[in-house]
């Protein structure tokens, strides 16, 4: 993510989605946002984006339900999914990357290193892999 990146933000909360796009877009990333898991699933198909940030606890359908939906969608098998919550329970963050997300990312995000963290991830998504 060290380039203009396209990222789709799963986020119902207003001000998170808020904070976060702020963020990203000030370092160049273009946001589209969607509050609702059946929204960014749509999204996310027309979009094809490099990266998509996910709410896990989401109205309706919860952020790992959207996960394995998203991980379903040929386009997007190797996108990299950022789990994001503020509800983080024993077992989340197993529960997010059995779902298939990259990385899981407690809330509140720090203003200072979200950036940099997210740009990490991307990074190691894009790596190629070693073979032993």
């Amino acid at each position: 993510m060290t380039m203009a990146c396209t990222i789709l933000l799963i986020e119902d909360n207003d001000q998170n989605r808020y904070l976060a796009t702020f963020l990203l877009e000030r370092h160049g990333h273009r946001v589209v946002s969607a509050v609702d898991g059946a929204h960014g699933i749509a999204l996310a198909q027309t979009l094809t984006p490099d990266m998509v940030l996910l709410d896990i606890q989401l109205p309706v359908m919860d952020g790992y339900a959207v996960a394995r939906a998203l991980r379903a969608i040929p386009a997007l098998a190797a996108t990299p999914i950022v789990a994001v919550t503020s509800f983080a329970m024993i077992g989340d963050r197993e529960k997010a990357l059995d779902a298939g997300c990259a990385a899981y990312i407690e809330k509140p995000i720090d203003p200072e290193t979200f950036v940099s963290q997210l740009e990490t991830i991307a990074r190691r998504a894009h790596a190629p892999e070693v073979q032993p």
